[in-house]
C-alpha cells in the first residue's frame, strides 16, 4: 500500500501532459502501451475516453492498484522490465510519460528499450518519450522553497517535498523527504532518493536512429507555476 500511497502522492496529480498524450492516442487506431505507467494517471485518462490501453510497469504493486480501478475500462497490465519486455502485439503509439526514460540505467539501458519498443511498434508507428527540461547541466543545486505535495487519509498527513537536486557524474540526483503525521500527532520522516539520467533530446533523438527509428519534430510540455516544462521526442518505425 505504501508504494501506490506515495506514487499517487508525488506523481498522480500532474495533468499537463495529458492533452499531448489525448490528441497522439486520438489520431491512431489501436491500443496504445503507456511505459512507466504507475497506478494509471495516463493509461486511465486514455481509457475513459475509449482508447484501448496496455499499461506497462515493473512494479505489480502499482500495476494491481491501477488494475483495481480500471473496473471495465479497456486498460490490461503487463509487469515487465521496460528493458526486456516482450508482448504479443504491436502498437501504433507508445509513450513514455514524465521522465521515466531517464530511470532506464543509462545509454545501455535506453538501447535496450529502444530495440524493445520498435519491435513492438506497428508499421508507421510512433514512440514517443518525455524528458524533463530541469535535467540540464545548470540545474545543480537545492530544490529552493518547493511545496510539499500532501494528502490526508484517516486523519492522517503524509507528506513529501523535494529538497535537493544535484548532478553526479551522468546521472541528477532528486532527494525527498517524506513524512507521515498520525493523528495523534507523532511523526516518522524517511528520505526517497531517485537517480535520473541526464539526457536531452538531440542525444536521445540519435538514440533513436542508431536502434532503426525515424527522428521526428519535437512536442514540447508547457512549463506551469507548479511543474517544470518537458521536451516529448518523437520517433517513428
Amino acid at each position: 500500500m505504501s508504494a501506490v500511497l506515495w506514487h499517487d502522492l508525488e506523481c498522480g496529480a500532474y495533468d499537463v501532459d495529458l492533452p499531448l498524450w489525448r490528441e497522439l492516442a486520438a489520431a491512431r487506431a489501436g491500443p496504445v502501451l503507456d511505459v512507466g505507467s504507475g497506478t494509471g494517471r495516463v493509461a486511465l485518462d486514455l481509457a475513459r475516453r475509449g482508447t484501448p490501453v496496455v499499461a506497462l510497469d515493473a512494479d505489480a504493486e502499482l500495476l494491481a492498484a491501477l488494475a483495481a480501478r480500471a473496473g471495465t475500462l479497456p486498460v490490461s497490465t503487463a509487469c515487465a522490465d521496460a528493458r526486456t519486455f516482450e508482448l504479443c502485439e504491436r502498437f501504433a503509439l507508445i509513450i513514455v510519460p514524465m521522465q521515466s526514460v531517464q530511470l532506464f540505467g543509462g545509454p545501455a539501458g535506453r538501447a535496450a528499450f529502444l530495440r524493445r519498443a520498435r519491435a513492438h511498434l506497428a508499421p508507421d508507428g510512433l514512440l514517443a518519450l518525455a524528458i524533463s527540461a530541469v535535467l540540464d547541466p545548470h540545474a545543480d543545486g537545492p530544490a529552493g522553497e518547493a511545496l510539499p505535495d500532501l494528502r490526508e487519509i484517516d486523519g492522517t498527513l503524509y507528506s513529501s517535498r523535494p529538497v535537493a537536486i544535484y548532478g553526479d557524474g551522468e546521472s541528477f540526483v532528486i532527494e525527498r523527504v517524506r513524512e507521515v503525521v498520525d493523528p495523534a500527532g507523532a511523526r516518522r520522516a524517511s528520505q526517497d532518493v531517485i537517480r535520473l539520467d541526464r539526457l536531452d533530446a538531440a542525444t536521445l533523438q540519435a538514440e533513436g536512429k542508431a536502434a532503426g527509428l525515424r527522428v521526428l519534430p519535437v512536442r514540447e510540455i508547457p512549463e506551469t507555476d507548479e511543474y517544470v516544462g518537458s521536451t516529448v521526442v518523437m520517433l517513428g518505425g
